[in-house]
């Protein structure tokens, strides 16, 4: 939750900056773009790949555990098969 207020709070101040940049007299449109990007979009993103590490591993135990519990053996029990299939097949 504060991640997200955290990184659009972020990107509101790298959006500032880049406007500076355009507006200034020496500044460029092409300075402002590399401003917004080096400044607000990368840090953001390196920002939330690492702060949301701790829920991907949880989401892949998850699913690693349904996985394990929902493998069952096809013939685990100890009775035959009703109707068995006999391993040689005659021919016509």
């Amino acid at each position: 939750m504060y991640t997200l207020l955290i990184a659009i709070a972020w990107l509101y101040v790298a959006v500032m900056m880049a406007a500076a940049e355009a507006a200034s007299p020496v500044g460029s449109l092409l300075g402002a773009l590399i401003t917004f990007v080096l400044y607000g979009v990368a840090p953001v993103a390196l920002l939330t790949y690492i702060l949301s590490t701790p829920a991907r591993k949880r989401a892949l135990k998850a699913r690693q555990e349904a996985a394990a519990n929902s493998s069952i053996e096809p013939d685990a029990g100890s009775h035959s098969a009703r109707d068995a299939v006999s391993p040689m097949r005659k021919e016509p």
